[in-house]
């Protein structure tokens, strides 16, 4: 599949376009009475689309009355994480930690509705199997939005060039032993449950990341850049900002 591609000029500015697109996928798809499953990501770029998403829920909420714009129901929202870190939610390295200070603790979502990996720093890779069986067992049939940071080697979640888990067909979850960002264990969803979403959104903001945003832009293999299988797994929306 092919891609499109909006540059903007700073990471603010690209994190809030995406947040934009994130409520009006998701608007949409819940005007039509169905549930939406968004799948969240880490790192700088993909907190601050947790904070743009917040700041568009609480603008939405101060002129519902006076001019209704588009907003997410979080009431019938599903949350997913598309990585997570070996560490408790409490830990300042959690993904899901993060989100959750940024956007979810801020907004309506039932607690029963943020799917967490539930981790909690347990080194044993029985331990990591299970959790990935559960998590996988929590997972929809399609998402509609998956976010993605991308890493300046392009990996997503906790898919690295060359790593193992980038051949992984079987699972839709899968466990990282070796990361080379620690900490090394991690959980992650594979490029099966990659290709589960309607649309994926890459968020590819800095300099250090130029050459990142040219592998995917060259269609380099998933060994290269875990990055570009994405544009080819799903109907993908690259945002990019201060490239250089």
């Amino acid at each position: 599949m092919s891609f499109s591609h909006t540059d903007l000029p700073t990471l603010r500015d690209m994190c809030e376009r995406a947040a934009q697109d994130v409520v009006t996928t998701l608007a949409a798809k819940q005007a039509s009475g169905g549930e939406a499953h968004l799948v969240l990501t880490g790192g700088t770029a993909g907190i601050e689309t947790c904070r743009q998403l917040l700041a568009l829920h609480q603008a939405a909420e101060q002129q519902r009355e006076s001019f209704p714009i588009d907003a997410i129901n979080w009431e019938t929202t599903h949350v997913y994480f598309g990585d997570e870190r070996n560490v408790p939610v409490a830990d300042p390295e959690s993904n899901e930690g993060q989100a959750r200070e940024a956007l979810l603790n801020h907004v309506p979502i039932p607690e029963s509705n943020i799917h967490s990996f539930g981790l909690d720093g347990t080194e044993d890779s029985a331990y990591l199997t299970n959790k990935a069986t559960e998590y996988e067992a929590l997972l929809p049939e399609r998402f509609d939005v998956h976010l993605f940071g991308v890493g300046p080697d392009g990996h997503v979640n906790s898919l690295f060039p060359s790593h193992a888990a980038l051949v992984e067909e079987d699972w839709l979850v899968t466990f990282v032993t070796d990361s080379p960002k620690p900490p090394a264990q991690r959980l992650t969803l594979t490029f099966p449950a990659v290709a589960r979403a309607d649309k994926a959104i890459l968020l590819i903001s800095g300099k250090a990341k130029a050459a990142a945003f040219a592998a995917v832009d060259a269609g380099k293999p998933a060994t290269e850049c875990p990055a570009a299988e994405v544009t080819r797994r799903t109907n993908a929306t690259v945002f990019t900002s201060e490239l250089g």
